[in-house]
């Protein structure tokens, strides 16, 4: 092997999968609820801090310092922001128009 670790690389895919998982999904959460805030802005920034930060360390961890790991992470994670993205935009187009 060449120094890449494949099982170790796929975990950090998954891993990355997760936290996109996660970073898109409160996202949409949030801006779900905004019309109920009284200070939306307030709501949207805290939630932005939150999101980055459990994110970001959550690269972090899974990095290990390791930039292979990182990228196999990054990847899983624009893997879930298209699969989200997809997912979404499909139950937007059942729903009725407003």
């Amino acid at each position: 092997m060449i120094g890449i670790n494949i099982f170790y690389l796929s975990l950090a895919f998954i891993a990355g999968m997760v936290l996109g998982l996660f970073n898109f999904g409160t996202l949409w959460l949030t801006i779900q609820h905004l019309p109920r805030m009284r200070r939306p802005e307030l709501f949207t920034l805290s939630s932005f801090f939150l999101r980055t930060g459990i994110t970001l360390f959550g690269f972090y961890l899974v990095m290990g310092g390791r930039w292979e790991r990182l990228l196999g992470s990054l990847c899983g994670f624009i893997v879930a922001r298209i699969f989200l993205t997809r997912r979404l935009r499909s139950e937007r187009k059942k729903l009725p128009p407003t």
